[in-house]
């Protein structure tokens, strides 16, 4: 059974990501800084069911340095990683003028700098094995910008970018990079938002699903697509849709522009 470790999967889009991959038969290991409720149940829920595995550590990713050494404990308690879900992340909202630089460097290093050594020391093992699944999350801010995500928006384009530079350096060993850039999903790191805000940042997006639950789950469920050992595609998701399709530049393995999926009615804003 395949290791998959998922970042920021105690709440929202991280749980119904470990959720959906445990239930496609892999044993998950679901990291966040604290165990939640809803996560514990779901560990239950997974024991009774037997189809697949899930288990919680509890980590703080922005303690950079520590990193190595948490890679290494995992692997010596599970063993090789196959995939890595680089979910976890912050959403400061904020004009860059006023914001203090406390709140731009907390960005930074969660969004950006923590994704980026975690990778750094779960991918040299996978290179070693020939095989593994790396998915960065990144959001269609990266791309379409807003008023006041001006530094949340730069951490995003940056991991659209890690996400293609890094699918060239390992595709030939056999691991796929994917990223997936949904667009406005109401979760914790949404709550900072006036209602406002939120209502026009989901207007400009073709994700639009009745419930955030289920808008959650349609993440999960493409990513757990792209993870598949049947996978051999490396992608950046623009943006996703319940009721219009789905909408992505798919690239080869060295990331050459193969061709561009079509959405369905209405395309991507």
């Amino acid at each position: 059974m395949h290791n998959v470790l998922v970042t920021g999967g105690s709440r929202g889009i991280g749980l119904a990501i470990v959720r959906r991959i445990a239930a496609a038969g892999y044993n998950v290991i679901a990291v966040a800084r604290s165990e939640s409720d809803a996560l514990r149940e779901t560990i239950g829920n997974v024991i009774r069911q037997g189809t697949g595995g899930l288990h919680f550590r509890a980590f703080d990713l922005s303690d950079t340095d520590a990193i190595p050494a948490f890679v290494k404990g995992v692997r010596d308690e599970f063993g090789a990683i196959y995939g890595l879900v680089n979910n976890a992340g912050i959403g400061t909202e904020g004009l860059l003028a006023t914001m203090h630089n406390s709140e731009i460097e907390a960005l930074l290093r969660l969004n950006v700098l923590s994704p980026v050594i975690l990778t750094k020391y779960v991918v040299r093992h996978m290179m070693a094995d020939g095989a593994g699944r790396i998915i960065n999350m990144s959001s269609i801010i990266a791309t379409t910008g807003y008023n006041g995500l001006s530094v949340y928006g730069a951490t995003k384009a940056a991991a659209t970018g890690f996400t293609r530079s890094l699918a060239r350096e390992v595709g030939k060993l056999g691991i796929t990079v994917n990223a997936i850039a949904p667009g406005f999903v109401d979760t914790e790191l949404t709550q900072s938002l006036s209602d406002d805000q939120r209502k026009r940042i989901a207007g400009r997006s073709a994700l639009r699903p009745s419930t955030p639950a289920i808008r959650h789950e349609l993440i999960a469920l493409v990513l757990v697509q792209i993870a598949t050992e049947r996978s051999r595609i490396s992608m950046v998701i623009r943006d996703l849709s319940f009721t219009q399709g789905l909408r992505t530049r798919y690239f080869n393995r060295r990331q050459t522009e193969i061709g561009v999926f079509p959405s369905g009615r209405g395309g991507t804003r």
